[in-house]
Formats: C-alpha cells, structure tokens, sequence
C-alpha cells in the first residue's frame, strides 16, 4: 500500500486564534475546524501522514497547530506563521521558540489577501526569508495572481537557496478552461528554478462547480505541471476544509489519487503522493 501525505489541511480554532479572513463570512467555513473531523474520511482515502497549513497571519494559530501536531501522530508538520516584515523578531522567535519545536516545517503568510501583490519583495521581508533559507525552513506561496508568480521569479533570483512551492498551483485558469495563457507562461518559467515546487491541491474549489467537478476538469493542468516541473517537484494536498466548498474529503481524494495514478506508474505516483512532500517538508 502506497503511503500518502495530505500536505494541505487547515485547522482552526476561532476560541484559540483570530482569522481576519472569517469576518463577516457567510460561507460554511465560518466555524471552528477540529482535526477529528476527517479521521474517517482520511483512513477511508488511504491518507498516511499530514501537514498542518497556516490560516491565519499570528502566533497563536501556529501554536494551536503545534498542539493540534503533538496530539496526532499522523500529523508529521506545520506550516506556520512568522512576522516576516520584521527580521529581529522573526529571528527572535525562531531560536527562542520555534527552531524547538519538532513540528515546525515551513512558514506561509495570506499574500493573497495583501493589497500588494509584491508584499515578499519588501527589503525586511526578503531579510526574514533570507533567515528561513539560512535555517533550511521552505515557504508556501500563497498565490492567486500572474503578480504572484512574478514576485516569486523575482525572489527566487534574490535567495535562490530558498525552497518555495505553490500553494494551489497559484490558481490555474481551471474556470474559463483556458490552456494555458499568461498563467501557463509564468509557470513554465518558475519551473525552471530547481529550488521550486507545485503542491496540487485546492483545484476543486478553483473550477466554481461546486461538488460537480471531476478528473476532466483538472487534468490538463496538473499534467501541464507534471511536464514542466517533473515528478520530483510536485505533491499533493487536499485543502480541507476550504475544500469542502467543492465536495467532502474522501471526493477530493479519490479524484486526485485516481489522476495521479492513471498518469503516472507507482514508483512515480509514490514521489507525488509522499516522497517529494516528505523531502521539502524534512520530515
């Protein structure tokens, strides 16, 4: 049986941190998360291990994560938050806290929700990211626009020592079924830079069809990716629960198993489905 981390699933807890993004949101997202919810469905899709993803751009919902971590061994990591625009106490918080705990494995912050699109490029920000290289700790890019990918192309040639992966595949143009476009052209030109990665995931949320999108759907971009980025940067996540606005858990993951392994032969799908992950993350 092929082992599988989800390197994509949030937790949180609106008693323990405050998620800017939930106000005033009318959605079903707009609750606490509890990871117990998935136990099922997670065992049901064959899901051996898990990331843990900031949602929220303060300390205390990486500390919750932590926790959440240390009371679920399949959870092997956490992809917190640090405060990026201020190196000294990024820094502050890295050796005196952070750099000692196990499960600390990557940094994110919610650059889609900054009115910048050029937010990583500001000189303290490039100054913090220059830390997390220098301590081997990747960073998610969180990305929505072509802007984005830019601003990643051009942080890429300023610390090209620091491992990134596109969140969601930085949106692909999965709604208006285009192939590839600007998007495309960006892509092909971040996969030129080893240090890299795509994480597929969020694709359900991003075709708008509700629970009625399927392989068809996605397929030409994530076998757009796998050309251009190959099978030793690419993995998987499944994005619960924001996913749940496209489908439950296990649909999720039956559809991008089912993808994976119609397009890739199992020593190639292990590296998607695990060993890439398991890499970049140092788990």
């Amino acid at each position: 049986m092929q082992k599988i981390i989800d390197t994509h699933i949030h937790v949180w807890n609106l008693d323990m941190a405050h998620y800017s993004w939930l106000e005033g949101n009318t959605s079903l997202l707009n609750r606490t998360y509890a990871i117990e919810e998935i136990e099922e469905e997670r065992k049901q899709s064959g899901i051996t291990a898990g990331i843990l993803v900031q949602a929220a751009n303060n300390t205390q919902d990486t500390d919750w994560m932590l926790q959440v971590a240390a009371e679920h061994e399949w959870i092997k990591g956490v992809v917190g938050w640090l405060p990026l625009p201020d190196p000294v106490k990024t820094l502050q918080l890295l050796e005196d806290k952070y750099c000692n705990e196990r499960y600390l494995k990557g940094v994110r912050h919610l650059i889609h929700d900054e009115l910048d699109p050029g937010w990583l490029l500001q000189p303290a920000v490039i100054d913090s990211l220059n830390i997390l290289a220098s301590k081997n700790i990747p960073y998610d890019v969180v990305g929505i626009l072509p802007q984005h990918i830019e601003t990643v192309l051009e942080l890429g040639n300023k610390i090209p020592e620091l491992r990134m992966v596109l969140d969601h595949l930085n949106q692909p143009p999965i709604k208006s079924k285009e192939q590839f476009g600007v998007w495309g052209d960006l892509i092909k030109e971040a996969s030129q830079h080893k240090n890299f990665y795509a994480k597929i995931s969020g694709l359900g949320t991003a075709t708008d069809k509700s629970d009625r999108w399927d392989i068809a759907d996605i397929k030409p971009y994530v076998a757009f990716i796998l050309e251009h980025f190959g099978n030793d940067r690419c993995f998987c996540g499944g994005d619960w629960p924001v996913s749940l606005l496209a489908g439950n858990y296990s649909r999720t993951w039956s559809i991008y198993t089912k993808l994976i392994h119609d397009m890739l032969d199992e020593t190639e799908s292990q590296k998607i489905f695990y060993s890439n992950a398991a890499g970049f993350y140092n788990i």
